[in-house]
């Protein structure tokens, strides 16, 4: 005997165990029909679950009246079923503009920005939104339409971290047919008829098409493609995870890697195995790790496609120190030396064309002052950084090499002290050599890339060299034997 759709529904909430016992789910609900399903199945299985519901609507001030009656519908959905309500609004066309967002991107995150925000309130401990199995395939489709490699068949998974989707192997019409049965009214948006956009013209134009010319069950056969994809996406990812954590370093630009250790990400832990017909698994690694760096960098992969991820590889394998290349989202991506660096660079990025050369970052100069507390924090927003100067006891109480290497001597500082950009012709002698070098020599034998070099922060007293960032304290200046309070300078992003 076939299940209900209540069995149904229940038994995916339990496979991939959504929801607790005990907690408040947030259903979101737009007012159209998968959203109304939603909710009245939540509602009816809520005493089997133990949960309780809050009914959420998210106002996008995008379709004027048919909008306001959007919300007003829902509010009055959840109050015949003695629900709780809680709507929230945002201007989507004005951030999309201000952000340069697409209006559906933006819709997208404000959307979920809000479902965030009541799980962080309290408010909800998972959001339930309802995506179908018919949204699954459509998903897929489009990614496969945009250009995707195997992450993208993952398509959508049943649970992402606070949002849940009970309704992921449930088709539309089913939901449809559900509602009509309880005489359950719904709202239609109009723009979801709309076929100048992908998503509309695969809805109803593709998939109609396929299930017209294929065999029965095509729909059900892409969430199967994307079940399997996320199952061949967990076991990439626990890789992914350990090459991640070992192999990528946070710098002051953002993240690096070695290259070599990129290009061959197996060497990590055993020697990689033998394979037909050229697949090299190497590969493989290598591009989701591109991937991993690009998404942990600017917060998601929203722009990123697999053409960007091969323009990192092509500049990794064929490209000398120096040379860059510009993404999505301000993404800049620069070898320097034997190392790759992934840094935001919307600004620079934005003002330069394909073939120039990248600007020098703004001269910045600060006077710091240590106050009665021994403390002093400068804010340079030119880089995008923080430091604190600390006066410390000393020696250390806690045996630190990089302190004790660039920590100076407090007693022969002198006003003023200034933290400032590195210029042209600084010099300085590095603790433990025996004479002054030019800064810049020094810099490239750190392997610190030029448009890092030209905002490379140090400190001065009275005019006089005393701390590099990343160097050894000035020999004059660095604390030693003898030293009875020292200076450090610590950093942080703004």
């Amino acid at each position: 005997m076939k299940p209900t759709l209540h069995q149904r529904v229940l038994a995916a909430i339990r496979r991939h165990r959504m929801l607790r016992a005990g907690e408040t789910v947030g259903a979101a609900v737009s007012g159209g029909a998968d959203s109304v399903a939603l909710l009245r199945l939540l509602d009816e299985l809520r005493e089997v679950l133990g949960i309780r519901l809050l009914v959420l609507h998210f106002h996008h001030q995008l379709r004027g009246p048919d909008a306001d009656a959007d919300e007003q519908f829902v509010a009055q959905l959840a109050d015949a079923r003695g629900l709780q309500f809680l709507s929230g609004r945002q201007n989507v066309a004005a951030q999309a503009r201000q952000h340069g967002w697409n209006l559906e991107d933006a819709a997208r995150r404000l959307r979920y920005e809000f479902f965030s925000h009541v799980v962080d309130s309290g408010r909800a401990g998972r959001i339930a939104v309802a995506h179908t199995a018919d949204d699954q395939a459509e998903t897929l489709l489009a990614h496969l339409a945009r250009g995707t490699g195997p992450t993208g068949l993952a398509a959508i998974y049943p649970v992402a971290g606070h949002v849940v989707r009970p309704l992921l192997d449930i088709r539309r019409q089913e939901l449809r047919a559900y509602l009509l049965a309880a005489g359950q009214a719904w709202r239609e948006d109009q723009t979801n008829l709309d076929t100048s956009r992908l998503r509309a013209r695969i809805r109803h134009r593709l998939v109609p098409l396929l299930e017209r010319e294929f065999p029965p069950g095509i729909v059900e056969r892409l969430g199967q493609l994307a079940a399997l994809a996320r199952e061949d996406e967990a076991f990439w990812a626990m890789l992914v995870a350990k090459r991640y954590q070992t192999l990528v370093q946070a710098t002051p630009a953002g993240l690096s890697i070695h290259i070599p250790d990129l290009l061959d990400p197996l060497a990590l832990g055993a020697t990689a195995p033998a394979v037909e017909n050229d697949a090299n698994p190497s590969t493989a690694l290598t591009k989701r790790l591109v991937r991993r760096i690009l998404e942990e960098l600017k917060g998601d992969r929203r722009q990123l496609t697999a053409r960007h991820v091969e323009q990192v590889l092509h500049l990794a394998m064929t490209c000398s120190s120096g040379h860059r290349v510009h993404l999505p989202a301000g993404v800049v991506v620069e070898r320097s030396f034997d190392r790759l660096v992934f840094s935001l660079g919307a600004g620079v990025a934005a003002r330069m064309g394909p073939n120039e050369t990248e600007c020098a970052r703004q001269p910045f100069q600060y006077l710091v002052e240590i106050g009665s507390q021994g403390s002093a924090t400068i804010s340079i927003p030119e880089i995008g950084r923080r430091f604190r100067l600390k006066v410390i006891d000393w020696p250390p109480a806690a045996s630190d090499t990089r302190v004790e290497a660039e920590a100076l001597d407090r007693d022969l500082l002198r006003s003023p002290l200034v933290l400032r950009n590195w210029r042209q012709g600084d010099s300085y002698r590095p603790r433990g050599r025996r004479r002054a070098h030019k800064l810049k020599r020094l810099l490239l034998e750190s392997r610190v890339a030029l448009r890092e070099r030209t905002g490379w922060p140090v400190l001065t007293s009275a005019g006089v060299l005393a701390w590099v960032r990343g160097l050894p304290a000035a020999q004059e200046f660095a604390a030693q034997e003898g030293t009875k309070a020292g200076l450090v300078v610590l950093e942080e992003l703004l």
